[in-house]
């Protein structure tokens, strides 16, 4: 059975949808389908933090360090003011709580939860995709650390591991009432 799991007021009044998840889990994939499909603008984090910067995220991450990314990442999310607008965060968006309260203000917040072993299948640019993580921090650490956070931000969980993206925008749409 595709998981589902229900954790908010069946009518939500704000005007975005905000993706959260880790690297590999279909935020922007998911999020392009999904803005077209409810009739949404579509914002990426990343590319905006990227674009801020003029530089990409694992050259950041190279030059100033993961602390440093999440900080301008924590700015990014803070200067956001976007309505009607699916929102793709960074897989660390979620170690700023001004963020994601900033984001949570005019949003409903959806973890896009998959499993590790899927995860890993996914993700193989680990090295090089320029991941907020402290430099000894391997992927399944990353993982065990984000998915409490993930979990305490989450007003809507939903469990793709095996679902289409159809699949997945169809339950965020029925779930956000679009």
């Amino acid at each position: 059975m595709h998981g589902l799991v229900l954790s908010a007021a069946m009518i939500d009044p704000r005007s975005n949808i905000v993706l959260i998840g880790m690297p590999g889990a279909g935020k922007s994939t998911i999020g392009v389908i999904l803005a077209k499909r409810a009739m949404l603008q579509f914002v990426d984090t990343d590319l905006l933090l990227q674009l801020s910067r003029k530089r990409t995220l694992q050259d950041i991450v190279d030059r100033e360090g993961y602390r440093f990314l999440r900080q301008v990442e924590e700015e990014v999310l803070l200067g956001l003011t976007v309505r009607n607008s699916v929102i793709a965060t960074g897989g660390s968006a979620v170690y700023s709580d001004r963020g994601m309260a900033h984001l949570k203000s005019d949003g409903a917040v959806v973890y896009l939860q998959v499993d590790l072993p899927v995860l890993e299948s996914r993700v193989h640019d680990y090295v090089t995709r320029g991941l907020a993580k402290r430099p000894e921090q391997d992927f399944a650490d990353l993982f065990r650390e984000r998915t409490e956070l993930y979990e305490k931000y989450a007003e809507f969980t939903i469990k793709n591991n095996d679902m289409t993206h159809e699949e997945v925008c169809g339950q965020i749409m029925a779930l956000t009432r679009r």
